[in-house]
Formats: structure tokens, sequence, C-alpha cells
């Protein structure tokens, strides 16, 4: 039974999304600002609607503060790691720096997948050079969202301890490289683990967060990200 979860859990993980220019019917015409998620599984959105994702649901907020922002560049995939998104980035984005914000949520499938941690810290010194670089006003323009922790779903129950304890181990990484090129690091961990008492802050999969936790994500750091956006 529990080859059977863990092959399940697997497949979930390592399911492929495509990248997205998110479209919606709050698009202004002539948007005043850029934005480019850059992640995983969670930054993409698995297994809720388009317009729950975190990133699409932050440009909402923005607009809301009237700030005219374009949908989201999404480039992200279920079960990307580290270096899934640098050859990623790779394939879609080119020298130009023409982005106002710029996020980064990446390492859950390093962690799944036992991959070195000192391999995701080297590829998190190059994801992070690389989107400042993209950045039009440098790392003013760029945030870190922490890994949230899987330990507290219904899929993750059965290894929360070791879950979780990994899982601290690489938003401490996290932490540490963000703080290396002065990009601040919102740490919606904590909200993560609400799942466990909250059944609707995760996905009909079990596994991701709904709209719902999502939602609590923007509203944690949206402020923050505002002021970035230049005048």
């Amino acid at each position: 039974m529990k080859k059977i979860y863990f092959l399940f859990l697997s497949l979930i993980l390592l399911s492929c999304n495509s990248t997205l220019d998110v479209k919606n019917n709050q698009e202004p015409e002539n948007p005043d600002y850029t934005y480019l998620a850059l992640g995983d599984s969670y930054t993409i959105g698995e297994s809720v609607v388009e317009t729950e994702g975190w990133p699409v649901q932050l440009a909402e907020q923005l607009r809301d503060r009237n700030y005219k922002m374009a949908p989201p560049k999404i480039i992200a995939k279920t079960g990307w790691t580290t270096e899934d998104l640098l050859k990623g980035m790779e394939n879609e984005l080119g020298v130009q720096r023409d982005f106002d914000l710029v996020s980064i949520l990446i390492g859950v499938n390093n962690q799944y997948q036992g991959k070195l941690i000192t391999e995701y810290e080297e590829d998190l010194r190059t994801i992070f050079r690389k989107a400042i670089n993209h950045s039009k006003t440098r790392e003013q323009g760029v945030f870190a969202v922490s890994i949230p922790d899987y330990g507290y779903t219904p899929f993750g129950s059965a290894r929360q301890e070791e879950i979780s304890a990994e899982i601290d181990r690489f938003n401490a990484i996290f932490k540490r490289v963000a703080a290396e090129f002065n990009v601040p690091f919102y740490n919606i961990t904590p909200i993560s683990r609400d799942a466990e008492e909250n059944p609707e802050l995760v996905a009909s999969d079990g596994l991701h967060p709904s709209g719902l936790m999502y939602e609590y994500w923007v509203n944690q750091f949206v402020n923050m990200v505002a002021e970035k956006l230049p005048e």
C-alpha cells in the first residue's frame, strides 16, 4: 500500500504543465508594469484553476491598488527542480532586462527527489543572478517566496516530521541566498502548515495548495511587493 501511495505522490509531483502567459478579463489595455514568476507546481498553480494561482492573484491585488499590471509571465512546471528551472529560463527568456517584478519559489522537488542541498544552493545563486538580470530595477524588483511544507497535507502526513525537517533545511538555504543578493524572503511556510487543521487550504489532489491558501500567501506580502513598483 505504501508503494502505491508514494508512486501516486511521485506522479503528481513530476507531472508536467506548460509555461504560461496568463490572460484574464481584468487585463489593462496598456499595462504599466510587467511580472515574471519563476518556479514549479506552486507557481504554476497545480490542481487549481488558472485565476487562483498566487502570481495571478498577486497581479489582481496589485491592480486593485491601481497598478496597471500586465498578466504575469509564468515560467514553471510541476516537478521542476532548480536545474529544470534554469533550463526553462534559458529556453523562455532572452537577455533583455524587462520585468518590473520577478518572483522566485523553487526547491520542493530538489527535496523530494533527494537532490544534494549543496547543488540546490549553487543553482539558487545562478537563478537569483539571472532573475536580477531580468529585473528593470535589479534586486529592487525581485522577491523570494519560501517553500511550503507538504508534510501537512494528506499525501505527506505519513512522513510529516521528516518532510518538515527537510523543508526547513532547504528554506534556511533559500533565505540565506536571498539575503546574499539583497532580495526579500517572504515566509509563507507557517501558512502551509495550517492545512492539517483546515482542509480548505488543500487542493483536490490532496497535495497542493488551494486557491484560498494562495490568497492567504498574497495577503501576507502584497503590500511589500507593491512598494517595489516604481511610481
